[in-house]
């Protein structure tokens, strides 16, 4: 061999060398981060916040337990995550000084029903079974299958009242509604049918039950989440006839979901006539002290009488109506039982990036009493 050859080889010998040694004391500089701390906060339904914390750490990468899914870089110092379905997790945090130079360290998390917002409480307010003065005369405890007194309600309402009249985005369907584990359980899913890009379901006693005057209780958890908005109502048996609001409409309860103050929290009361041909309606609402109304059962009532209409919330009052005058004359007549779960419409608005589906309205029991004078 030449000696010029011989002589680059040995000068890119020992150039190679020389980097070597300066990268592995320039990896040996690198300082590994410390004391990584690691907080998990539970969001509803099914949303997590991860937040992580180290000395000397660049970046972070998380992995939040899942199959078929990768570490992924934050840059930041928190990371969110929605679960889907109740299980066992653990949430991997590394923190990196370098790509290859980091620690690490795992946190557990239990994801149950309930935090995916498809569990059923087993705390909250329940209503007796009698009253003094007065007789149970019809009920629905939801045991075993669905009763036959209910008639479901099928479409978006098209062509004669598209959007339930209240530009509503859900399509409903008998499959969304089930008697489970003794509660009736309507589910709002976010599913394609019918054009619609929401499915869930509306039931009603019309034509098989109806009631004039009495007590009715509904013990029931309601949903939550922007554009969520489940009801408890009757409608006046005359609608066949005379249309709405003619026949007059009673709000048990009505929620709309959101957020803020009065939204997940509050319970409304509304009625709804026809006041000698021009539309009339008026109403009350109830907000709960603390929490909202998806985290416990409460029981929504009405009184009816001949001449008042009174709201209660976990058997306190918190409206009342005369509906003595003429032109309230509907809400002397027989009215039949409506449940629905709607999704978007005039008043809630519609779901957005906040609202997590599905979203699920439970029923304990609906009872109807009627006095005995």
């Amino acid at each position: 061999m030449p000696t010029r050859m011989k002589l680059l080889i040995l000068m890119m010998a020992l150039y190679t060398g020389v980097n070597g040694c300066q990268q592995e004391e320039v990896d040996e500089r690198v300082t590994l981060p410390e004391n990584l701390e690691i907080v998990v906060e539970k969001m509803g339904n099914g949303a997590v916040k991860a937040s992580f914390s180290a000395s000397s750490a660049n970046f972070y990468r998380v992995g939040f337990g899942q199959a078929n899914t990768t570490m992924v870089r934050v840059e930041g110092n928190e990371a969110l995550h929605t679960y889907v379905a109740p299980g066992e997790y653990r949430i991997l945090v590394q923190a990196h000084a370098t790509e290859e130079k980091f620690i690490s360290s795992e946190y557990p998390v239990t994801i149950t029903e309930q935090d995916l917002g498809i569990g059923i409480p087993t705390s909250g307010f329940e209503s007796p079974e009698s009253y003094d003065g007065y007789t149970l005369v019809w009920q629905d405890e939801f045991e075993g299958s669905m009763s036959e007194d209910w008639v479901f309600e099928i479409g978006d309402g098209c062509p004669n009242l598209c959007g339930w009249g209240n530009n509503e985005l859900q399509f409903y369907q008998r499959e969304n509604a089930e008697v489970r584990d003794g509660n009736l359980v309507i589910t709002a899913k976010a599913e394609n049918r019918g054009g619609r890009q929401y499915t869930s379901s509306r039931m009603k006693t019309q034509g098989n039950k109806s009631f004039t005057f009495g007590r009715i209780d509904i013990r029931a958890v309601l949903p939550k989440g922007q554009g969520i908005w489940p009801a408890f109502w009757m409608l006046g048996e005359s609608i066949t006839e005379v249309g709405w609001p003619a026949c007059g409409e009673i709000d048990i309860m009505e929620m709309v979901g959101g957020n803020a103050d009065g939204r997940n929290n509050t319970t409304h009361g509304t009625l709804h006539w026809s006041n000698n041909g021009t539309y009339a309606s008026t109403g009350g609402k109830k907000s709960l002290a603390e929490g909202i109304l998806n985290d416990n059962f409460h029981v929504f009532s009405i009184i009816w009488d001949k001449t008042i209409i009174s709201w209660l919330l976990d058997n306190v009052q918190f409206h009342q109506i005369d509906i003595s005058p003429s032109h309230m004359d509907e809400f002397r007549e027989p009215q039949f039982l409506l449940f629905n779960l709607a999704v978007g419409g005039n008043w809630p608005g519609s779901p957005d990036g906040t609202t997590v589906f599905p979203q699920q309205l439970v029923v304990d029991y609906v009872r109807v009493f009627q006095a005995d004078n």
